[in-house]
């Protein structure tokens, strides 16, 4: 049975808006006529007729992360019970608070009704559900497992919302504490210096060279600033521009992956995204090859997303994985070695999840290494940023008789 969203006018002449299911619209139409309203539209929910609609309205289809781990999770525990895949779809609907995931619940069970696949359905809403959800969950439907398909990708959306989360927590005091010691240190020198060392102005005498500095760079703050902070943006928007080029995207990721810190951090990143992706899909029963295709969408460094392309060509010529993907040098050891142990044993499946642990965790503990370190060397470059300008003001006071004479 379809589902469809509604716009009607109750008795009061109030618009409301909400999802009814119905045979076709005009039995849509109609039950909402029953309920004492006035339909003005009737629209099957569907993505591809949404998006062609308007812009907004093609936002709609997309889920956050968040939801989409509840929606996953209900998904695999109720029909883990026993429960119809059509009813466990409207069990999701009515739990659900969020409009956006009624909607597309609704539109996923309306097409298991209609007597196509959970995969199938999937497809109509691409925008919420990513290549990798949709082909594990064909490949449970085809193996005949899809209560464990399902709670290995409740698993694995759950797992990558958590490391999401670490990393956005892990970031934003050092990012609050940065932004707060940039400002202070600005109006340092726009407001309290000027208004400190103005009493110096009628002093005829050589003022210390630091004092000098420091006045030199409040005054061009004070007269540049405004054009320092338009050129920081305009220079911004121009590099992002740019990133849009797959060139220059490629050079800048080349020489990210060169740096000391963050070219180890993005690797390991990288590495766990796609060794996660590809043992859920090949433990599923997903080729290998389609496996490593769908793989590369969650890598976001170019130059390992070629590597893995690359890969993938030798692959389907005859290569091993461990020796396809050690060649280019861009994945960790570790990893590779266990991708050869998978290979050997026939435990590739088991042996790709180990390898994407161990990248998480060693990824969560350089994180938590690097935030250690940088908020107390913050504040120690804030506290002697500080204690120059404030030597800056007082060396004059200091030698106050000599600039008197």
């Amino acid at each position: 049975m379809p589902a469809y969203e509604y716009s009607a006018l109750n008795a009061k002449g109030r618009e409301e808006k909400g999802l009814i299911e119905g045979d076709s619209p005009r039995q849509a139409r109609q039950m909402l006529r029953d309920r004492g309203l006035t339909p003005m539209s009737v629209a099957q929910v569907a993505e591809n007729s949404i998006a062609q609609s308007s812009p907004f309205q093609a936002r709609r289809g997309s889920i956050s992360s968040t939801e989409l781990s509840l929606f996953t999770r209900q998904l695999a525990t109720l029909v883990r019970s026993g429960l119809p895949l059509d009813e466990a779809l409207a069990a999701v609907s009515q739990q659900s608070e969020s409009k956006r995931v009624k909607r597309i619940a609704l539109g996923v069970r309306s097409g298991v009704l209609e007597g196509s696949t959970l995969a199938l359905s999937l497809n109509q809403f691409p925008k919420a559900f990513p290549p990798l959800f949709r082909a594990t969950v064909e490949a449970g439907e085809q193996s005949g497992k899809l209560d464990h398909i399902l709670e290995r990708l409740a698993e694995y959306v759950e797992r990558r919302q958590v490391m999401r989360n670490k990393v956005m927590l892990a970031a934003v005091y050092p990012a609050i504490l940065t932004l707060v010691a940039i400002g202070v240190v600005v109006l340092l020198l726009t407001y309290v210096v000027p208004q400190v060392v103005g009493v110096y102005a009628d002093i005829k005498a050589d003022l210390p060279a630091l004092t000098t500095g420091l006045i030199a760079v409040s005054n061009f703050l004070r007269n540049y600033g405004v054009f320092l902070l338009a050129l920081i943006v305009v220079g911004g928007l121009v590099f992002n521009r740019l990133m849009k080029n797959d060139n220059f995207k490629r050079k800048m990721h080349r020489r990210q992956l060169g740096l000391p810190l963050i070219g180890r951090l993005t690797r390991g990143t990288n590495t766990g995204r796609f060794t996660r992706t590809l043992g859920i899909l090949f433990g599923s029963g997903v080729p290998i090859l389609e496996a490593m295709r769908i793989g590369t969408q969650v890598v976001t460094n170019l130059p390992m997303r070629d590597a893995i392309e690359v890969a993938a060509r030798k692959v389907r010529e005859g290569a091993s994985l461990y020796r396809s993907l050690s060649e280019s040098k861009l994945f960790p050891p570790i990893t590779v070695h266990l991708i050869a142990s998978g290979e050997s044993s026939g435990r590739l499946d088991e042996m790709l999840d180990r390898a994407a642990e161990n990248q998480e965790r060693e990824v969560e503990t350089l994180v938590a290494a690097v935030m250690g370190i940088f908020e107390p060397v913050l504040i120690l470059a804030m506290g002697a940023i500080v204690l120059v300008i404030v030597l800056a003001i007082l060396l004059p006071i200091f030698d106050l008789n000599q600039l008197v004479k």
